[in-house]
């Protein structure tokens, strides 16, 4: 299952573990990618937190991280081919993964409805 942000991110929660991208919506929005910064893993974060950066053809944007956290994990495969994110957005496009401070934190997040309803 799904949870989403206000700022158009994605989790996918196993454990204490959350996988995170950004929306299809999102990758939309800013066109074609051209370059991902990602965290170092080991960093850790407070929700809201500045965690990457995206380029596209039209515009510079940050993926804030969701939950407060540890980066566990990075997708490198998203750095070397940043057209991965415009694909395959919650698959193979995803970014970090985030060992969580409190799983539970996540019930506060929106479902997929909750989200659909918010882009209308």
């Amino acid at each position: 299952m799904l949870k989403f942000t206000e700022d158009h991110e994605w989790l996918k929660i196993e454990g204490d573990v959350a996988t995170v991208g950004i929306t299809e919506h999102a990758a939309e929005q800013l066109g074609d990618l051209v370059f991902v910064e990602l965290p170092e893993p080991g960093t850790s974060f407070e929700k809201g937190g500045e965690a990457s950066t995206v380029e596209s053809v039209k515009a510079a944007s940050d993926v804030y991280c969701p939950l407060d956290g540890e980066i566990v994990e990075v997708n490198q495969a998203i750095v070397d081919d940043p057209s991965l994110v415009n694909s395959d957005p919650t698959g193979d496009g995803w970014f970090f993964k985030l060992k969580l401070a409190n799983a539970a934190d996540a019930d506060a997040l929106m479902d997929e409805t909750a989200y659909k309803t918010m882009i209308g």
